[in-house]
């Protein structure tokens, strides 16, 4: 793919280079739509209440071991009534090999109860709303909503915020403000598909340490990727 020409783009944020020019940001999103043209949410769920489970159990732990965990459980338990039933003990022991597991039962019972009392046993539909329950913070509820629900939304996990702000398409310090940046520089109807294709770009290329950009479709485009040709040429 040709590089665009690079006009300069606004000012310097918070992570220390400039965001790309909307001409780069067109390409990076169709080279994104060229390699990942059916990324999606790879949380293996058949309802909107086990998306939220799947959801709460992956924090700080791969979609691939939640997906092994859900498995295990969901053929017995996929509703709220089946996990309000259990103590934390008993479901501390069925995801006992998740990170952070005893959190995560009291969470996900508690929530289960919740939507029991206060909603008829439905997840709700808002964000205001789901970020109430127990052990769901912004990001959980902006998957529940773009996957189960089909609401523009762009959940920021840690291989979007690196992916984000490396290539220049975010320049912030923290998840919300590259959300927030993110929402302004990609159109609406692409939030959900882009946040997708970020998370797999993220698992598949450009990982944390050594990034393979000598296989990335950005890297042409990539603020990142740029200041590292610029580093090796100004090497002694």
């Amino acid at each position: 793919m040709k590089k665009q020409s690079a006009a300069k783009g606004p000012a310097r944020a918070g992570g220390g280079h400039e965001f790309l020019p909307r001409t780069d940001v067109d390409a990076v999103l169709a080279a994104l739509d060229e390699t990942y043209p059916d990324a999606w949410c790879e949380l293996v769920h058949q309802t909107p209440f086990e998306l939220l489970v799947a959801t709460i159990l992956s924090a700080q732990c791969t979609d691939e071991r939640v997906n092994i965990i859900t498995a295990r459980i969901f053929p017995t338990h996929n509703r709220p009534e089946h996990f309000a039933a259990l103590t934390y003990e008993e479901l501390e022991e069925m995801i006992r090999d998740c990170g952070l597991y005893r959190a995560k039962a009291k969470a996900i019972i508690d929530t289960s109860r919740i939507l029991l009392e206060e909603y008829d046993g439905q997840v709700p539909r808002t964000r205001e709303e789901l970020v109430k329950l127990p052990g769901v913070g912004r990001k959980t509820a902006n998957v529940v909503l773009s996957t189960a629900f089909g609401v523009p939304a762009i959940a920021v996990d840690t291989h979007v915020f690196r992916v984000a702000n490396r290539i220049g398409l975010a320049d912030a310090p923290d998840v919300n403000k590259t959300e927030e940046q993110l929402m302004a520089v990609i159109p609406e109807s692409r939030w959900s598909k882009a946040h997708h294709q970020l998370i797999h770009h993220g698992r598949r290329i450009c990982s944390a340490r050594s990034p393979k950009c000598g296989q990335c479709p950005i890297e042409p485009y990539c603020r990142y990727a740029a200041e590292q040709r610029e580093a090796r040429a100004a090497a002694p």
